[in-house]
């Protein structure tokens, strides 16, 4: 959490997360990366009411600090969370755009590691724009909260 306040990192152009041993991790985004961001983002905002989209969100789980690309948060999840940095329980969707550094093996890491904070769904998106949509109990076929959300952008 050090990091969050160290003026020195305030500015970087790329997002930066901890892994358990709080050894920082800096993960700089393509443009094509931010670009489906920008669009996860744009369509949650219009599809979902009662709450507020964030881009990259971070959350404090017990294998250190993880950045979420996109959340959707819900009014109930503001009030109980406020805009406490980093988030000690996790926003109900959280989505992660995968880059080329991004294994399988850290998205099964990274979608546990939300679930255990409480996300109730779990979106990734592929470099092509696909999108595979998971909550707790495995992979689904659209998203259970949103359900018109496109699965190909």
């Amino acid at each position: 959490m050090r990091v969050l306040r160290d003026p020195a990192l305030q500015d970087l152009p790329y997002k930066i997360e901890t892994n358990e041993l709080g050894q920082i991790i800096m993960t700089p985004a393509s443009n094509v990366h931010g670009g489906f961001q920008a669009e996860i983002g744009c369509i949650l905002r219009t599809l979902m009411n009662g709450g507020r989209v964030q881009m990259e969100c971070s959350i404090a789980t017990r294998k250190g600090v993880k950045v979420a690309d996109v959340v959707w948060r819900s009014d109930e999840f503001l009030a109980r969370n406020g805009e406490v940095t980093p988030y000690q329980e996790a926003p109900e969707i959280c989505v992660e755009v995968v880059s080329p550094s991004n294994s399988k093996k850290e998205q099964e890491r990274k979608r546990t590691l939300y679930f255990e904070r409480g996300a109730k769904e779990v979106w990734f998106c592929s470099k092509k724009g696909a999108l595979r949509f998971f909550t707790p109990e495995g992979q689904q076929n659209a998203s259970p909260m949103c359900s018109k959300f496109p699965k190909q952008l």
